[in-house]
């Protein structure tokens, strides 16, 4: 399988949460860069930053739902409101270890979330992101 996105933002307050699915990306072959924050306010940092190319602009976001500070909601919020030039292109999956019915719900209804899976990332998960929303 050749490369497919090329560069993957997960955001998630978890160290080793993203350790660990920073790793599980890296590894698969659809997928090439990784990159990491630990908080909405950081990965708003990071999107902003893209129009001076201080950073690489992501296609897709891996987004966690609990977070201190500023939910996944409410980075949502505050992504929707960043220039369309930088959120062209850019696939939000709610990565979360939520069940309630409300969040899938929610999910659903938000214009900003292409899909809401459950941790952990595997190989497999990474195959169907890629089959359901990169046309493999």
């Amino acid at each position: 399988m050749s490369t497919l996105v090329d560069c993957v933002l997960l955001i998630d307050d978890d160290r080793a949460t993203n350790f660990f699915n920073e790793r599980v990306v890296a590894k698969h072959s659809g997928f090439n860069k990784v990159n990491t924050v630990q908080s909405g306010m950081a990965a708003l940092e990071y999107l902003n930053n893209i129009p001076q190319n201080l950073t690489v602009k992501p296609n897709l976001i891996f987004l966690d739902i609990n977070m201190p500070a500023m939910n996944g909601w409410e980075f949502l919020i505050e992504f929707s409101k960043l220039d369309t030039q930088i959120r062209e292109g850019i696939k939000v999956i709610l990565l979360t270890t939520s069940s309630n019915p409300d969040d899938v719900r929610a999910s659903s209804t938000n214009h900003s979330v292409d899909d809401f899976i459950n941790k952990p990332l595997s190989p497999n998960l990474l195959d169907s992101v890629l089959k359901n929303h990169f046309n493999t």
